[in-house]
Order: C-alpha cells, then structure tokens, then sequence
C-alpha cells in the first residue's frame, strides 16, 4: 500500500496531465485533503530523515572512534615490532658471539683430537710392532715345544712299546702260573670230590645205609654228591671252603630235579657238605635246617636220619 502511494504521488509529480485528470475527477476538495495528507506523510518522513542522519552520526563518532583504537593498535604494534626488533638484533648478536665461541672451541677440539688420533696412531703402530716380536717370539716358542714334544713322544712311545714287552713277557709268565694255579686248583677239587664220596659213603655204611654215591647232572643241575637207596637220598656237594650260598646252591638243585625227574629223589632227603673249612654262616642255617656237614676228620653238624 505504501508503495502504491508513493508511486501515485510520484505519478502525480511527474505526470500533468494525471495530476489534471485526478483532481477534476476528485475534485479540488479531495485534492486539498490529499494534500494535507501528503503533508502529514512528508513530516513523518523527514522526522525519520532526522533520526536516520542521528543514528549516522552516532555511527560515525562510533567509527572514529574504532578508527582511533587502530590507530593505538597499529603505534603499539610498531612499538612492539621496535621492541623485537631490538631483542632480534641484541639475539643476532649474542647468537654471533656464541657461534664464534663454539667455533673456537670446536677448533681447539679438532687440533686436540688430532692430536690424539696421531697419538693412538703412533701408540697403535708401536703395540702392533710389539705384538709381531710377540708373535714371533711365540712362533719360535710353539715351534720349540712341538719338537720337544715330538722328541718326548717318541720317547714315550720307545717306553710303551718297551714297557708293553715287558707287560707281555709278565702276562705269559702269569698265565703259566695260572695255569698251573687251575691244574692245582682242579686236581684238589677232584680230590676232595672223590675225598668227599669215600668218607660220606664209609660214614653212611657206619649207620645202615649201603649207598653209591657220584654226580649228579641234568639240564641246569649240576651237584657232585648223589646217591639213593630204597627211601633215602643223600644229595649235596663237597667244597674245600663252603658257605651259605652252596646251601642255596644245593636246595635250587633238588627243585630241579623234583620238576623234571622226581623219581631221581626218595622220600626222605639228606642234604650233605663236605668241606674243608665252613663258614659261621653255613654252620648257623644248617644247625636250623638239619644239613648234615662234615671233614674227613669227622662231623661239624650231625646228619638227622629218621
């Protein structure tokens, strides 16, 4: 609406012949109320200019004064830029200063280690030549004791060849005597087998019994006293030093033959050792189990005949 009226007044402005034709239609009447209208119009308008242009002062001494704030900003910024300007410079400077001192020293570090290094070199050069008469002193050495070593190992091996002579010439004469040690030793077992045989078979004839006696020989059994007659079996093995392992060796024998020919056995079974000596041990287990020992002297431990 308010466009339309100010597009009309406008019209009416520019236009004479509209302004002519509106008031002869309106009549000078409405023209005068339109006028007074406009007038009315005219003064709100400018009231609002009058605000518009205090609001556009306000806005300028707002502006001038932001404008004074960046003009403060921009002096203390340069005063600031001045300041480190000057700590850049007096920085450069310390920094120089500090260069050229670490330069020097960095020189001197230099001139000392190459100093070192020709030290270590001339060191290094001379423990190298020490090392080489080292070596070669040690080379001659090693040389030395290998041929000593050498020379000793023949030696050694002059006195192993020389002591396994005399070892050998040793072992024959120990395997003649030996030998003759195993003869002696047979003939005496022989002897008192055959010893043995006699004097339990006259001693057996003493009490009653008309027994043959031999040896007796199966597949694991092997006891050189046997004999049996009617209910009686003498059984047993003759020692020139007898102790309790031939009771063992005995009582292994006769569960042997109860296993593989009982009727070799009788009922009543009489365990018998002939020895020259017996043991403690022997004498001890027979006097509890009844085994008759004896020596061709007489007996050690009684036969029990029931």
């Amino acid at each position: 609406m308010e466009s339309l009226k100010r597009e009309f007044l406008e019209l009416l402005d520019r236009d004479t012949e509209f302004r002519y034709a509106v008031a002869g239609y309106l009549g000078l009447s409405e023209i005068l109320k339109r006028l007074d209208s406009l007038a009315e119009e005219q003064v709100r308008l400018r009231e609002e200019q009058v605000r518009l242009s205090e609001e556009q002062v306000r806005l300028r001494e707002e502006q001038t004064k932001i404008w004074a704030e960046i003009a403060r900003l921009r002096e203390d910024m340069i005063k600031g830029f001045e300041r480190h300007d000057t700590e850049l410079a007096k920085l450069r400077e310390d920094m120089n200063k500090g260069f050229e001192r670490y330069d020097a020293e960095i020189a001197k570090l230099r001139e000392d280690m190459i100093k070192g290094f020709e030290r270590h070199d001339a060191e290094m050069a001379k423990l190298r030549e020490d090392m080489i008469k080292g070596f070669e002193r040690y080379d001659a050495e090693m040389a030395k004791l290998r041929e000593d070593m050498i020379k000793g190992f023949e030696r050694h091996d002059t006195e192993i060849a020389k002591l396994r002579e005399d070892f050998t010439r040793a072992f024959k004469g120990l395997d003649t005597r030996l030998s003759r040690v195993e003869r002696t030793l047979e003939k005496i077992t022989l002897d008192i087998e055959d010893e043995a045989r006699i004097i339990i078979k006259y001693r057996l004839r003493e009490m009653g019994y008309e027994i043959e006696l031999g040896p007796l020989i199966l597949p694991g059994v092997e006891l050189n006293i046997y004999g049996v007659s009617d209910d009686l079996c003498v059984i047993g093995e003759a020692s020139v030093r007898a102790s309790i392992n031939l009771i063992n060796k005995i009582d292994r024998g006769i569960k042997k033959v109860k296993s593989m020919q009982p009727d070799k056995l009788r009922g009543k079974i009489v365990r018998v050792i002939y020895t020259g000596l017996a043991m403690p041990d022997l004498i001890e287990r027979a006097e509890k189990e009844g085994i008759w020992i004896l020596k061709a002297t007489g007996d050690i431990i009684k036969p029990r005949i029931k």
